[in-house]
């Protein structure tokens, strides 16, 4: 009889920090039913929910809450770190009872989306699971693989949805309305091909992880001859081979190629191999993205409320959302103008990236300095703690939305007006954290060496301590208008999103998260670098609305975007808009508002220019991902930041119904 041990955090559950330090577990979809489906078998935990017994306690009430009667035998719930097989070797030993001894190793099973757990897991002689609906598979020694879909004319991704939903199957990225990237077991694959899909496996799972890897690099007329796919596969194995030699001597184990990708390629790496790092020639914003299992990939909850937002009723017959529409005929109040005009101002921008950036101290009264915000710097949770605060001094609920990357535990910032009776909510975001990964840097005899995000600076003062900055002004100036008694008709809430810079993890854990809760929408403003400008340039703002997900979330983000470039110009009259729709944006899938395409959301990232139409470099900073991205630097203008945020600011604002 097998014994199994589940992860928490992102397997079988979300997990949410109040401000107060309380822990919610929100269960993740099909989990329930894996878990009924074992009934009758031993289960356990092993996760780790932080240093202390207080954090230790509060999970353990958490996880009695979520899941009533479903793990009563305390032996088997350990709690601690995983940072090597220290933590399964003795979960292994805990499973001995009154009178019998401890299981084999080989008859338990970890459950984990971590790669890198599992690594240690399997080093402990366990089996292990990359997903809750791979359990009965790794219990049967059925093998798991990567695997490309290829859906014929006929069946669309409801169809695939039915089927991958009644089996063993999850999908990791929706490349177009006719591939889809999955994790599937051979039983899986053979369903899937009964009911008319074509599957290619690719290679195990075990202890890897999916990446998207964007080679920017232009095709020769010689790579493009020939291929069937207009250069995707050759653009394909270019892409793969240069990453593979970046990280042959970081790699436990080859990377595995899964084929081509919009704009790249798709790999599997083995757990540990810093796949973030690798910077093709050329490589510009976003070039690399993360993969995670989701369900909500193939439903697209979001859609609903994209098809109101685009003015269509909504599959099923709905009508369009009427608060949509009025944001749609119209431009944003002069009094909410005036407002923004008066909180969103260049010298409160310049504060807060000078707190976030090391330029003046991360609090008052404080000596503390940042140095970097990267995700593996002793910073970034500093930096997390001082933003729930100050949001939380603004009289927002306060949240802290926890998850792991590369063995950190780490948090996005989400801060909410709740308003009654609203139907939905509008989302200001952008990404708190930093990278100085293509700065210079020498060692001690002044030969070069790589970044360090341990102890190297990485400012960010414009990527994305602008965004961060602005983001922080929308909730000053939502505290203001909301003090001279306005309110808005929806929720409004601010998103901080943490590594970002490793492949836009935490959006994407968030908006997992907000799928499987059932979140309702409206939409989301991301503002990625937004105070590059490079002196004697003209002003321009980039609006991205572009997106690789098809359907109703197309239009909705093109009006989102719509509503973004009539605002700007009731700011600021010299500033050119730029915007960027439909296969034809650059940014597509480069910042965190694709985690919200994915899902069907209708989302804009506005930025700086930094994508220029020929392709050429734009007028944005030219120290991005550098030591000398600083609040300093010549390229810096909190004037032009002003106006982004200005701009974006008073249409979310108008679209929340103030």
């Amino acid at each position: 009889m097998p014994v199994l041990f589940f992860d928490i955090g992102a397997t079988l559950a979300d997990a949410r920090q109040e401000a107060d330090g309380s822990l919610t577990l929100v269960p993740r979809p099909r989990v329930l039913a894996v878990l009924d489906a074992f009934r009758d078998v031993r289960k356990g935990v092993i996760s780790d929910p932080g240093p202390g017994a207080a954090d230790a306690e509060r999970a353990a009430s958490a996880l009695r809450e979520a899941f009533p009667d479903r793990f009563t035998d305390e032996a088997l719930v350990h709690w601690g770190a995983k940072d090597s097989r220290e933590a399964f070797d003795g979960a292994v030993a805990g499973t001995a009872g009154e009178g019998t001894p401890a299981s084999a190793a080989d008859e338990c099973v970890f459950v984990g989306e971590d790669a890198r757990e599992r690594a240690f897991a399997r080093e402990a002689g366990m089996r292990t699971a990359a997903h809750p609906v791979f359990t009965a598979a790794s219990v049967e020694n059925r093998s798991v693989h990567w695997a490309r879909i290829v859906l014929p004319e006929g069946l669309g991704l409801p169809a695939l949805e039915g089927v991958a939903n009644q089996t063993e199957v999850v999908p990791v990225h929706v490349a177009s309305a006719r591939l889809v990237l999955a994790m599937t077991s051979t039983l899986g694959a053979v369903v899937l091909e009964q009911a008319g899909f074509t599957v290619d496996l690719r290679g195990p799972v075990e202890d890897t992880a999916a990446f998207l890897i964007r080679d920017d690099r232009p095709l020769t007329p010689v790579q493009t001859a020939g291929d069937a796919r207009g250069g995707a596969t050759a653009r394909a194995t270019a892409a793969f081979g240069l990453a593979a030699d970046e990280l042959a001597a970081a790699a436990t184990a080859p990377l595995l190629p899964l084929g081509p990708a919009p704009g790249g390629v798709y790999l599997a790496a083995p757990a540990g191999a810093p796949v973030e790092d690798v910077h093709l020639p050329g490589a510009k914003p976003g070039h690399t993205e993360r993969l995670l299992p989701d369900p909500a990939l193939l439903s697209r909850p979001g859609e609903a409320w994209a098809e109101g937002l685009a003015g269509r009723p909504a599959e099923g017959g709905a009508e369009p959302d009427p608060a949509a529409m009025a944001a749609m005929d119209g431009h944003p109040s002069p009094e909410t103008i005036a407002a923004v005009r008066a909180a969103v101002t260049p010298e409160v921008l310049r504060g807060h990236v000078a707190r976030l950036s090391g330029v003046e101290p991360l609090r008052d009264g404080e000596g503390l300095l940042v140095r970097s915000r990267d995700a593996s710097a002793e910073d970034n949770p500093r930096v997390v703690e001082a933003l729930a605060d100050r949001f939380q001094d603004l009289d927002l609920r306060v949240r802290l939305h926890r998850f792991r990357w590369r063995g950190h535990q780490l948090f996005n910032v989400e801060a909410e007006h709740r308003e009654a009776g609203a139907d939905s909510t509008v989302l200001i975001t952008a990404h708190l954290d930093s990278t100085a990964s293509s700065g210079d840097f020498v060692d001690a005899n002044g030969d070069p060496r790589p970044y360090d995000p341990a102890v190297d600076p990485a400012p960010g003062a414009d990527d994305d301590g602008s965004g961060t900055a602005a983001v922080l002004a929308a909730a000053e100036c939502l505290h203001a208008l909301l003090a001279d008694g306005r309110a808005p008709s929806r929720n409004v809430r601010f998103v901080l999103f943490n590594a970002e810079e490793q492949g836009l993890v935490g959006s994407k854990f968030y908006a997992r998260a907000a799928a499987a809760e059932g979140e309702r929408i409206a939409g989301v403003f991301q503002m990625d670098m937004i105070a590059g400008r490079r002196q004697g340039s003209t002003p321009t703002v980039e609006i991205h609305a572009g997106s690789s997900v098809s359907g109703p979330v197309v239009s909705a983000s093109d009006a989102l975007g719509a509503l973004v470039a009539h605002t700007v110009p009731a700011i600021d009259t010299g500033v050119t808009v730029q915007q960027l729709t439909g296969p034809a944006d650059p940014a597509i899938g480069r910042s965190d508002h694709a985690s919200f395409h994915e899902r069907g959301w209708a989302a804009v990232a506005v930025s700086e220019d930094i994508f220029a139409l020929d392709g050429g470099p734009g007028t944005g900073t030219r120290q991005y991902h550098t030591q000398g991205d600083t609040l300093l630097d010549q390229d810096h203008s909190t004037q032009f930041a002003a106006t982004v945020a200005r701009s974006v600011t008073a249409t979310a604002l108008t679209l929340a119904g103030l």
